[in-house]
């Protein structure tokens, strides 16, 4: 029986093997266990950050990318107890296969590791936007997910310096300084992008506008769902998707059309000359009169201006900040009672009739020389 146990099998004895296979199929059997219990170590030390934490939704978060680390890396370091086969040796491009081996397993625990820490990333983040909601605003919820895609970011690109480094024998440190040489070729080459990456900074936290923002920017009007790393997205009025570097967005002129205090609607007659003073003064009063509605906050109404050809009445009004469906009703409303009224004072928009005269141009018979009876252009009697 012992000697069964020390059989040699490609260069392991087989209870090497069993040991090996019976801790990978313990820790695969226990692996959900195992990682709720560390879950919830992880926790308690979570929950410091604030109280009311949902620990279901932590647990449920973390359970995942724990278990599959937890198996990776002991299923490697079991492994790794176990001598290369001999046979199993061979060389690709000069490359043992022992190394290639030994490599895939390191991307492996890296990138379960990277799992790992990109949820504990969306638990914080989601730990954030919980006390936003309560105390902040949606500037501040808009912020918190900014620095979530940030912070993924970042801890990718360790992750793939850490598998260059680790997996592939490469000397980091050199790339990193190498890349003090090479940062100006970069950095001119990806200007625009480096470019629209700190205008997304001086967005979040100079604060001009949010997701949800109705904008007015390069002649784009619509709402902003939402603000990348490189660019903001609006839902035009068109309903078309529209993506604006984030580099416009800092250099134009933002017309942010949520945060006004009110919606101003105006009116411009303009009238005929043959409207009498008294008629102009009772339109004038009556169109006051017509704008005391509930939403409409302040408005003027008055002669404006006196030309050759018209008297020009201006109307302005301002309402609250109303949605635009509401403020087309009253747009419509205010412009039917205008006319109500020109009707009922009798009062003509300038240029509504027009008087035609035509005259005959004089004519003389070259025989008698007399001139037909008929209008001449001096209007005078022959």
């Amino acid at each position: 029986m012992h000697d069964f146990w020390n059989q040699v099998i490609f260069s392991n004895p087989l209870k090497t093997y069993i040991i090996v296979a019976a801790t990978i199929l313990f820790v695969i059997i226990l692996k959900r266990f195992i990682s709720r219990l560390i879950a919830r170590l992880i926790f308690r030390f979570v929950r410091r950050m604030g109280s009311g934490l949902d620990k279901s939704a932590f647990v449920d978060l973390v359970v995942g990318p724990i278990g599959t680390f937890l198996v990776v890396f002991v299923s490697v370091s079991s492994i790794e107890k176990l001598h290369f086969p001999a046979a199993l040796e061979f060389d690709i491009y000069e490359v043992q296969s022992k190394t290639i081996i030994h490599a895939l397993a390191i991307i492996i625990i890296v990138i379960s590791f990277i799992w790992l820490l990109l949820r504990l990333v969306d638990f914080v983040a989601l730990i954030l936007r919980q006390k936003t909601r309560g105390s902040g605003g949606p500037r501040d919820i808009q912020m918190v997910v900014f620095l979530r895609d940030f912070l993924k970011a970042i801890i990718g690109i360790i992750g793939f310096l850490m598998i260059l480094d680790s997996a592939f024998q490469v000397d980091v440190t050199r790339i990193l300084a190498s890349l003090g040489l090479a940062g100006a070729a970069v950095a001119l080459a990806a200007k625009e992008s480096i470019e629209n990456l700190i205008a997304s900074f001086i967005i979040f936290f100079d604060k001009p506008f949010t997701a949800g923002d109705v904008l007015k920017v390069n002649n784009i009007s619509g709402t902003v769902e939402k603000i990348g790393l490189r660019s903001t997205r609006i839902r035009t009025d068109q309903k078309t998707y529209v993506t604006v570097p984030n580099k416009q967005m800092v250099d134009s002129i933002v017309d942010n059309l949520s945060l006004r205090t009110q919606r101003k609607g105006e009116l411009r007659l303009e009238l005929s000359l043959s409207t009498s003073a008294l008629l102009l003064d009772k339109l004038v009063q009556g169109i006051t009169a017509l704008l005391k509605k509930d939403k409409v906050e302040n408005s003027t109404a008055y002669l404006d201006n006196i030309t050759g050809t018209a008297f020009l009445v201006s109307v302005d009004y301002f309402t609250s900040p109303i949605t635009q469906d509401e403020f087309n009703g009253i747009k419509q409303q205010v412009n039917l009672d205008t006319l109500r009224l020109l009707e009922s004072l009798k009062i003509e928009i300038a240029g509504a009739s027009t008087d035609i005269r035509l005259t005959a141009s004089a004519v003389t018979d070259s025989s008698d020389g007399k001139t037909p009876a008929g209008p001449n252009p001096s209007g005078l009697r022959s």
